[in-house]
């Protein structure tokens, strides 16, 4: 039998936390008249009755501090679909066009290159706009000429052209991948094969394939491209370097037209137009000729 009025010194009385806090309240309350709280052991201390935890969360939800799981799933939905939708609109809207559409917009845009009346390009704006991607509503197949200049040559911005520069502006392997990539990637619906009056690639090539020589470096590429359409040209009334220049657009845009498998596939689909143009170096127009 333990004896509880005179424990043992190795087994001290246990007691909880709540009997002693009890028994401090009974003190303070008998002997001072002071009333304890029962919940937090302060004196002169007391709380308000606890709100259910029910009616506190339907409280806040008519007051608009809460959301019901419902509301806040339809929310997060919403702005995921809109997150979804920017993700695929094209960085410029207005380059989605039809073939026709982009020949006619490049056809005014050239008009007022021609009166000196260029749009203003805001290009802080445009930069912003295509950090996400690009979508150029026309490919141009152009000659590294520097007096042609198709971004000036059609007032265009930066996004709108998609251009692939070579002297004597001739269709080759390069260039072709290039163009599929421009076709069926970023949805171009418009090819612009471009040569120019005074072709010097072009001229080139005439003098070479007449005098029979060769020229030095790696320029004799250029006229082996070239001879076909120099060839074809030669004899026809008119002048020479006019009609070869114009014969190797035309060459050109049949190559492009029935470059398989891509781009003879989207020019069949209708998702492709293939023209071709001369620019002329005194008025700056573009005359289609293909």
């Amino acid at each position: 039998m333990v004896d509880h009025k005179n424990p043992p010194a190795s087994a001290p009385l246990q007691y909880s936390h709540r009997q002693l806090r009890a028994a401090l309240s009974f003190d303070l309350r008998a002997n001072w008249g002071v009333n304890m709280c029962q919940s937090c052991g302060f004196p002169h201390t007391s709380h308000a009755p606890k709100l259910a935890r029910r009616a506190f969360i339907a409280s806040a939800v008519a007051s608009g501090l809460l959301l019901p799981a419902s509301a806040l799933a339809k929310g997060r939905k919403k702005t995921a679909s809109r997150t979804e939708a920017k993700a695929a609109e094209p960085p410029k809207p207005q380059n989605v066009l039809t073939p026709d559409e982009a020949l006619a917009r490049l056809i005014e845009g050239n008009a007022r290159y021609q009166k000196g009346l260029a749009r203003r390009h805001d290009f802080v704006a445009e930069r912003e706009a295509l950090v996400s991607g690009q979508n150029p509503y026309a490919a141009i197949l152009s000659c590294a000429d520097s007096r042609i200049a198709p971004e000036y040559a059609f007032d265009s911005s930066r996004g709108d052209l998609f251009v692939c520069r070579v002297a004597g502006n001739f269709v080759n392997p390069e260039n072709i991948a290039s163009f599929e990539y421009a076709v069926n990637v970023l949805k171009t619906p418009l090819l612009l094969v471009l040569g120019h009056e005074s072709c010097g690639a072009v001229q080139a090539a005439i003098s070479s394939i007449a005098d029979k020589t060769t020229l030095p470096g790696h320029l004799p590429y250029l006229v082996t491209a070239l001879t076909p359409a120099v060839k074809t040209a030669a004899g026809s009334p008119g002048d020479e370097l006019e009609n070869a220049t114009k014969e190797n657009v035309r060459l050109g845009v049949q190559a492009l037209k029935t470059a398989t498998p891509l781009l003879s596939a989207a020019v069949n689909d209708k998702r492709l137009r293939v023209v071709g143009g001369i620019y002329r170096l005194a008025s700056g127009q573009v005359e289609i000729i293909a």
